[in-house]
């Protein structure tokens, strides 16, 4: 059936959304060096909900269910960041001054395995030692400024020290409240436009669930597979490579293939002749990729997230450019949420006579032979 659409209340409408859009914007640029804490809390309720609700169905309050919650997830927090950290950091560090040496110890390689390689590979060894120098330059360029727009962006010092003592209390009272504010919010939407605005607001939860909590734990099991697969083989820096191809798994194929590069590099340079173990190093990313693929994706997202891959890493990159590292904090959801409206625009207006028109069949242009309009 087609929706019959007021060219006024659509223009009104759209007036409002922009006048919305626009203030939001606004205050994110104006607010963004402080903003950082709460979003977080605000991340980290939003990631907890379920399980206070768990709680809650077995008969716990919502108090205590809330002090539960947030006691063990900030122990376990604390003993990560006691144990876990320090010993990346040190691998990061040591990686780090080791790089060159690395580079020098693979280009020998290459020469002297140059044997083993096609003639047109080894023909353009001196090329390919200059584009790889030039590239990994550029890499560690673009590393460093994303550090420097992490540090520039709110991650001072003073502001990491407010963001572990500000976000647990703003992620405690936001979970205590998180269901009347709910509640709240919905008695504020229009009541002709209350079932439409409900379902929106049901599928863009499904897509940042099914994205944040979803791809989140699959990207943690997934760092623990890898690293644990990387330090039982020995491999230098396996913790460190493994977490890190895991973290940034949630852009689909690179973490793994990031991280297996980088794994192989230094597999080659610590193990060569020793084809076992390098290909070792390989099996690791293929059972992380099989877990990924046929157990993790599958029973934790499922296809209810609706993000391609290039839609996310421009609006990492993009929101990452307007707002800095709070703006990739809301990239994620933000993302979610214009492709839910989006979708639900596109699919109004093709049931709408904007897109059919408003005159019957008989009275509408012939279209000319070949089934293509005039101009």
């Amino acid at each position: 059936m087609t929706t019959h659409i007021d060219p006024v209340v659509l223009r009104r409408q759209i007036f409002f959304w922009l006048i919305a859009l626009a203030v939001f914007v606004g205050f994110l640029m104006v607010f963004s060096s402080i903003l950082l804490p709460f979003i977080a809390g605000m991340a980290l309720a939003y990631f907890l909900d379920p399980v206070a609700d768990w709680f809650e169905r077995r008969g716990l309050s919502r108090l205590m269910a809330t002090l539960v919650i947030l006691i063990s997830f900030v122990a376990i927090f604390t003993i990560a960041l006691i144990v876990v950290v320090p010993i990346l950091v040190t691998q990061a560090v040591d990686l780090g001054g080791r790089i060159p040496g690395y580079i020098a110890q693979l280009q020998a390689l290459l020469v002297s395995e140059s044997t083993l390689l096609p003639d047109w590979v080894g023909n353009q060894l001196g090329g390919i030692k200059e584009s790889f120098a030039a590239l990994l330059k550029e890499g560690a360029g673009f590393v460093g400024t994303i550090f420097q727009q992490i540090w520039n962006s709110g991650m001072a010092l003073l502001d990491i020290a407010a963001l572990f003592v500000v976000t647990p209390v703003v992620a405690f009272y936001l979970l205590l409240d998180w269901d009347k504010m709910i509640e709240k919010v919905d008695s504020w939407v229009p009541r002709d436009h209350v079932g439409t605005v409900r379902e929106l607001a049901r599928q863009i939860d499904q897509a940042i669930a099914g994205f944040v909590r979803g791809q989140g734990s699959v990207c943690l099991i997934l760092g623990v597979i890898y690293a644990v697969g990387l330090m039982i083989i020995g491999l230098n820096f396996g913790l460190l490579i493994g977490l890190f191809a895991g973290v940034i798994s949630f852009i689909p194929y690179v973490g793994s293939l990031v991280g297996l590069v980088l794994a192989l590099i230094v597999a080659i340079v610590q193990f060569w002749p020793d084809y076992i173990m390098i290909g070792a190093v390989v099996g690791v990313f293929v059972v992380g990729q099989f877990f990924e693929g046929n157990i993790l994706q599958p029973r934790m997202v499922g296809s209810s997230v609706g993000l391609h891959p290039v839609w996310l890493m421009f609006a990492l990159f993009a929101f990452g450019a307007l707002f800095g590292f709070v703006g990739m904090m809301i990239a994620v959801p933000a993302a979610a949420s214009i492709g839910v409206l989006v979708r639900f625009a596109i699919n109004r207006y093709l049931n709408s006579d904007l897109y059919s028109g408003t005159r019957s069949p008989e009275l509408r242009d012939p279209l000319p032979p070949g089934g293509a309009a005039s101009d």
